[in-house]
């Protein structure tokens, strides 16, 4: 069972930027695609973003985040990364980091249901 953990989120004012990171335990961590989603406060968890396993380049972003947000990976360290710009007060929530528990998939996607493994979030607040 792989464990993920997040860090980076905080307090930020309309207009900055904060990088979220995902460490990964486990040795096959290259072979997944990762997802960001967010849960804001009496809302269903929704899809940020994702990236496929690294045998391409592939990444699906939610519109709302298109042009403002950028996911990446850096297997070396088993992490992925969300850099978060222009944020703003909508983009308050708590972000949770994902792996999809398909091997290997031909399919980006943001469904939900595909990602079964999660990390424990971590709280993003935009202040106006």
């Amino acid at each position: 069972q792989v464990q993920l953990v997040e860090s980076g989120g905080g307090l930020v004012q309309l207009g900055g930027s904060l990088r979220l990171s995902c460490a990964a335990s486990g040795r096959t961590f290259s072979n997944y695609a990762m997802a960001w989603f967010r849960q804001a406060p009496g809302k269903e968890r929704e899809f940020v973003a994702a990236i496929s396993w690294s045998g391409d380049s592939r990444t699906n972003y939610a519109d709302s985040v298109k042009g403002r947000f950028t996911i990446s990976r850096d297997n070396a360290k088993n992490t992925v990364y969300l850099q978060m710009n222009s944020l703003k007060p909508e983009d308050t929530a708590v972000y949770y980091c994902a792996r999809d528990g398909r091997f290997r998939p031909g399919i980006l996607t943001g469904t939900r249901v595909v990602y079964d493994s999660w990390g424990q979030g971590t709280q993003v607040t935009v202040s106006s």
